[in-house]
């Protein structure tokens, strides 16, 4: 196969000819690789610097970028596994032109992740990874890191696709994202509990074509019976703004207080917090040193995040505003103007017009419409 040089972070890797004309230029070569998906490695590259684990795995290595750089930018073992006997020799080519150590597995995902442990396992498959969550949740020793490129099933664009591939029901709303993120989330969650584990989310955001999650696995029945505690549903009103989260397992029926229609209920998705704090300032600390391309993104996301309320959705101001037949401030304002009235507020790291607060309508109405 024909093959050019590419640069990413501090790495230099082989890659196949892609063709510019294609629909999907990475679908188009041998072996894939997307660069549109440099600011996910870069965020893992960036979490391993904080992290260190023992072993990674590169489950879907395909170029093996992401392994590279662990390897070459974080100094961690590797193992890149491919089913796929082209991509294995390129990965091989490539440890060897960037004179890096790494094992290359050429294996059916599955079979490596149900036969081996390792200390960090990496998801990131074209599409959906459901098929690979339960192997993966019994493979990970500390580390699950998992990659949806799904987002229609996950947020409700494709219903009937999102409830046969996560066990759950999903709702386009105009906070899809939060839900899509949620709901992969208590999936995974609901896969590792079977096995009396439990899980901590660490560093999990949404992108436009994405969803990723950095967790930390935890032994014993009562980390998974903590896990289990931080699921429930939330409710969502179909005529008007309102909604509620509920937790546990079996949502009850729920009408809106507002409007008097029967809400509906998304999920079972996580509730609560979805990154570590302390995680990220640390995080934040490392950033400068890692000469990443995407270093000014992770900046503001990683800021962004350290601010987000855990409420498992957001209000569109400028809806709210429509609504209320107002014409919206600054989200900034908004933002002052519900602290300043006791409540908390902040931005959302996926769309600049939500707003995350524990606010009720009517005093969010009263900080859309102050003068």
């Amino acid at each position: 196969m024909d093959l050019i040089q590419v640069t990413e972070g501090r790495t230099r890797f082989m890659i196949p000819v892609q063709d510019p004309d294609s629909p999907f230029p990475p679908s188009s070569a041998p072996v894939f690789f997307n660069p549109k998906m440099v600011m996910n490695r870069d965020a893992t590259v960036l979490l391993l610097s904080v992290l260190n684990p023992e072993e990674y795995l590169d489950t879907m290595g395909a170029s093996g970028v992401r392994g590279l750089r662990v390897a070459g930018e974080c100094r961690i073992p590797v193992v890149i596994n491919d089913r796929n006997p082209a991509a294995a020799d390129l990965i091989r080519t490539n440890l060897a032109e960037a004179g890096l150590e790494g094992r290359v597995t050429v294996e059916d995902a599955n079979v490596l992740l149900s036969r081996e442990r390792f200390d960090a396992v990496d998801l990131d498959p074209f599409g959906t990874p459901a098929p690979f969550t339960d192997a993966a949740c019994r493979s990970a020793k500390r580390y699950l890191f998992v990659t949806a490129t799904d987002t229609a099933p996950l947020c409700g664009a494709h219903l009937k696709a999102g409830i046969r591939r996560y066990a759950t029901r999903p709702l386009n709303t105009e906070y899809h994202a939060e839900v899509g993120l949620r709901i992969l989330l208590g999936y995974v969650a609901r896969t590792m509990v079977k096995y009396d584990r439990g899980l901590s989310p660490l560093f999990c955001f949404a992108s436009a074509h994405f969803m990723r999650l950095h967790l930390q696995a935890e032994k014993g029945a009562d980390a998974a019976d903590q896990t289990v505690a931080r699921l429930g549903y939330l409710h969502h009103c179909p005529s008007c703004p309102e909604r509620t989260e509920e937790q546990g397992m079996l949502p009850h029926d729920h009408v809106c207080p507002r409007c008097g229609t029967m809400m509906l209920p998304i999920g079972p998705l996580w509730l609560g917090a979805l990154n570590d704090t302390g995680l990220l300032d640390q995080m934040k600390t490392c950033l400068p040193d890692l000469s990443l391309t995407t270093e000014r993104r992770l900046g503001k996301l990683l800021d962004v995040l350290g601010a987000e309320l855990s409420t498992s959705s957001h209000y569109d101001y400028h809806r709210i505003a429509k609504w209320i037949g107002g014409s919206p401030p600054a989200i900034e304002v908004v933002i002052t103007r519900l602290t300043e009235a006791g409540y908390r507020a902040s931005r959302a790291h996926y769309s600049g017009t939500a707003l995350k607060t524990d606010a009720p309508l009517d005093a969010i109405a009263v900080a859309l419409s102050a003068q």
